[in-house]
């Protein structure tokens, strides 16, 4: 590994935003902290970081966040209470959650989008490249998509940005990337990115997705980067320079995602990842199915 692309260590986490799509739940919840099965939406967020190698994990947090930092946190009275009833499985898990990685914690104050989200990372993340992980997306252990992002890092220098190919009737949703081909099929050099494009100023199908690895340079560009859409700091925006000037900070990848994605950010899409999550687990899973199934067979025929 060369000085130039030295290891990657930290992860941050944007994790101040409302959660208003999940009204009433978040009124007084984070909406990280809703459940996807038996875990919250965060654990699977910090445990992706995690098994990518990434063992110091910045959350980047506003108000009515604390049970965010809670959980990360030892209890020992629930623990002790756990461990005098001999309850050793539910135990471990409780514990889990609290040694998973070094967390943590600053306030991002004024909601000024996630470019601004990030920037207040950087006293934290220094002079070194560090991944960005939205809370929103979960991706599907099985799919490592983090640890070829930062093998694709580490070849290159710069930053990537993970890339999903979505309908056009979705692109404006997302960050749309313009990309040229390289040499590995799964990835691409991007010459130009737009914030949530309408579908016919899109310059590509390529919607950028919550996982990014970063060059600290992007801190520089940030600070300078004025408000845009919506009136926030648009991280978008910022890579667009980078990869407009490779000078400012080594050019911008992207590697396509081709795996399995769940969007806790929508309510539909929350759900269905519950269930497809719920339907692979060996505790659950056999049961679950069963009932699933007549369940859908009992409402296909009543309709």
């Amino acid at each position: 590994m060369s000085q130039s692309h030295p290891r990657i260590s930290k992860a941050v986490i944007p994790a101040a935003g409302l959660g208003t799509r999940f009204l009433p739940a978040t009124k007084a919840t984070p909406k990280e902290m809703l459940p996807v099965v038996d875990k919250p939406a965060i654990q699977y967020v910090v445990e992706e970081a995690v098994a990518a190698g990434l063992d110091d994990v910045l959350m980047v947090t506003g108000r009515n966040k604390r049970p965010l930092e809670d959980h990360f946190d030892r209890n020992y009275e629930l623990e002790s209470a756990l461990e005098k009833k001999g309850d050793g499985e539910r135990l471990a898990k409780v514990q889990e959650s609290s040694d998973l990685a070094t967390m943590h914690y600053v306030r991002q104050g004024d909601p000024k989008g996630l470019g601004h989200a990030v920037l207040c990372a950087a006293p934290h993340v220094g002079d070194e490249p560090f991944a960005v992980l939205l809370g929103d997306d979960l991706i599907d252990p099985r799919d490592p998509l983090l640890q070829r992002m930062i093998e694709v890092q580490q070849e290159h220098g710069g930053s990537v940005v993970a890339l999903m190919e979505v309908a056009p009737e979705q692109i404006h949703l997302y960050g749309s990337a313009a990309v040229e081909a390289t040499t590995d099929a799964d990835v691409v050099r991007l010459s130009g990115l737009v914030e949530k494009p309408s579908r016919e100023e899109a310059p590509s199908h390529y919607a950028i997705i919550g996982r990014y690895v970063l060059d600290p340079a992007v801190f520089d560009v940030l600070s300078k980067t004025e408000p845009g859409r919506g009136g926030e700091i648009q991280l978008t925006d910022a890579l667009q320079q980078l990869a407009a000037d490779a000078t400012l900070g080594g050019p911008v990848h992207g590697v396509i995602f081709q795996g399995r994605r769940y969007d806790t950010g929508d309510r539909g899409d929350y759900l269905r990842a519950i269930v497809r999550l719920a339907c692979e687990r060996e505790d659950l899973g056999p049961d679950f199915r069963t009932w699933l199934q007549r369940f859908v067979t009992e409402e296909m025929q009543q309709r």
